[in-house]
């Protein structure tokens, strides 16, 4: 470690630094500023981002210049992974902040996935996941690998039958306008999963999470005790 105070200069009790690098953004600002007195506070970070910019530039056009990818930052994550999505594996380019229900609409094509609220409120955007009902908009998808995830698309048979809640549903006329009803869908298979033969009040409350503008919630719970009966 290399002593930077001035020669002949010798003060009591003074840490010693390191001298500062040029690849390191905030000790390339210094370098820049070094020999020039008076330096303002904006100067100064101007100088830092200015090097944080060319710093970070360079690796990118070295990058691309080679024709090889960036490679992720430390800390970073691996953006482009597998998901067990409706019993199939899909490689999916993910963004470390993306939220699942982003994931399967915009990058997987399952529009059935609802966004509503886009905060966790509405159920719209319910999936199961593991066979619990998850809110997908709440869940960052780089969470959900390894998991097996069921959308409202995965329900139905291969040979086109619908899944017993579905049909139920819709001979009880729950779907009203329909926005909310792949969430009660799979809220309702969640709850038949842990509880195939559940009472009026246990279907109300596990369906609590999801909110139905047009007001069915009587034809949804009559739906999730039919298809108990019909199970």
């Amino acid at each position: 470690m290399t002593d930077v105070r001035p020669a002949g200069v010798d003060l009591p009790g003074a840490a010693v630094h390191p001298r500062p690098h040029a690849d390191d953004p905030f000790d390339a600002a210094l370098l820049m500023l070094e020999g020039r007195r008076n330096v303002s506070r904006r100067e100064f970070i101007k100088g830092v981002i200015a090097s944080g910019v060319a710093v970070s530039g360079a690796t990118y056009f070295g990058a691309a210049c080679t024709g090889l990818a960036p490679a992720p930052l430390g800390g970073g994550v691996e953006r482009l992974i597998s998901l067990n999505v409706n019993g199939q594996v899909r490689r999916v380019d993910v963004l470390p902040g993306e939220t699942l229900a982003m994931t399967l609409r915009y990058k997987l094509g399952l529009t059935g996935t609802k966004l509503g609220c886009d905060r966790g409120e509405c159920g719209a955007c319910t999936v199961l996941i593991d066979d619990v009902a998850q809110y997908s908009c709440s869940t960052l998808t780089h969470r959900v690998r390894g998991q097996e995830i069921t959308t409202v698309e995965g329900l139905e048979t291969p040979s086109g039958e619908l899944h017993p809640v579905q049909q139920a549903f819709i001979d009880e006329l729950g779907p009203q306008c329909g926005f909310c009803t792949p969430g009660q869908v799979m809220s309702a298979v969640a709850l038949l999963k842990a509880n195939p033969d559940p009472t009026r009040e246990e279907a109300r409350a596990a369906m609590a999470g999801n909110l139905c503008r047009c007001g069915a919630y009587d034809h949804y719970l009559n739906g999730i005790m039919r298809a108990a009966r019909e199970a």
